[in-house]
């Protein structure tokens, strides 16, 4: 098995500008928000054949059909920029189109067509293994020899990769508490995870899973409707969010990412800041390269130091005080958390 790492974090903490960057690189297969696209549904218990495991990869995302359909894509969705024969209103977009296969190729219907034969045929297996054939796979298609995947909001899927791929390394990415809250808050997918959020809260479960109709007729006329077709994108455009929620949601977050990472072996865990890459982007960019494993070169660490966004940097800082305040202390367990967090080479 080539070398895998992943790349856990909240999410709008300059992840995807490091996609892009690792994506330079010509020995890294970047795995662009894999998770977030196939989620657990790619994971089953037991064993799986080729073709359950294909479908689990080519089902399209209920959750981003919905926004789609509604008229609220995310920035992230790269298959609707440039759209193939795939449509969210007709065929709907399979799961791995719509993030993960654009950040590979211009071509990600042909690349789709290209998988689908090998992958069907596969025997049956755990997902586990089925998941390092695929990356197998694709590291061969395209000539590189490091997995490296990377999804926003992710910290709460590390367990179970951890127990799917014990060899498996993590990196722990963060920003700024405020910069980060703040992004969050003008971001669709933020917005409606802060609303789902507050849907679970109220009717008392874990899951969204576990909803009742009885606990979805209890629910406000302006939340219900993001659990079906009705999705209302002005319900998460407009509601009055406080800023303080999503402070909230990043120390949650870090601190979740934080604990997991200390259970690690020393040498299966590393974090990466943001505002690091950008103060000194050679020196973080070699670090990470050598704990992916493969050689920091010369032209990729410029062409990665390109890629970088220093104008976000600080956007808390335009607040009006009072709120500023408000935002910082919210995320001030998440500050502490990482704080206390293992000492790393950074």
């Amino acid at each position: 098995m080539r070398t895998l790492t992943f790349v856990m974090g909240t999410g709008r903490s300059g992840s995807t500008a490091l996609s892009r960057i690792l994506n330079a690189h010509p020995d890294v297969l970047s795995l662009n928000e894999f998770m977030a696209s196939v989620g657990d549904a790619a994971f089953p218990e037991g064993e799986v054949t080729g073709e359950d495991f294909w479908q689990s990869l080519f089902r399209p995302a209920p959750h981003f059909e919905r926004m789609i359909r509604s008229g609220l894509p995310l920035p992230e969705f790269l298959y609707t920029r440039r759209p193939g024969r795939y449509a969210a209103e007709t065929t709907g977009i399979p799961a791995l189109s719509l993030m993960v296969l654009p950040h590979l190729t211009d071509d990600p219907d042909g690349l789709i067509d290209e998988l689908h034969p090998a992958v069907v045929q596969w025997p049956e297996r755990t997902a586990a293994e089925h998941h390092q054939a695929l990356f197998s796979l694709l590291c061969t298609r395209f000539g590189r020899t490091a997995v490296v995947e990377r999804s926003g909001y992710s910290t709460g899927w590390a367990p179970g990769l951890r127990a799917a791929f014990p060899d498996a390394r993590f990196v722990h990415m963060f920003r700024n508490g405020p910069d980060c809250a703040l992004s969050m808050s003008r971001h669709p997918g933020y917005r409606a995870i802060s609303l789902l959020r507050e849907i679970k809260a109220r009717a008392g479960v874990e899951s969204l899973a576990n909803l009742t109709d009885e606990h979805v007729r209890a629910l406000p006329a302006d939340l219900s409707p993001l659990l079906d077709e009705r999705f209302d994108p002005a319900l998460v455009r407009d509601r009055d969010i406080p800023l303080r929620t999503f402070g909230t949601l990043w120390s949650e977050l870090v601190a979740e990412g934080t604990e997991f990472l200390s259970r690690l072996p020393a040498d299966q865990r590393t974090t990466l800041a943001y505002e690091d890459i950008l103060d000194n982007p050679t020196a973080e960019l070699t670090r990470l390269a050598e704990f992916v494993g493969v050689d920091p070169l010369p032209h990729w660490l410029l062409t990665g130091s390109e890629l970088l966004d220093h104008s976000r940097r600080g956007s808390a800082l335009k607040l009006p005080a009072a709120e500023l305040d408000a935002l910082r202390e919210s995320c001030a367990p998440g500050t502490r958390a990482l704080e206390r967090g293992p000492i790393l080479n950074r």
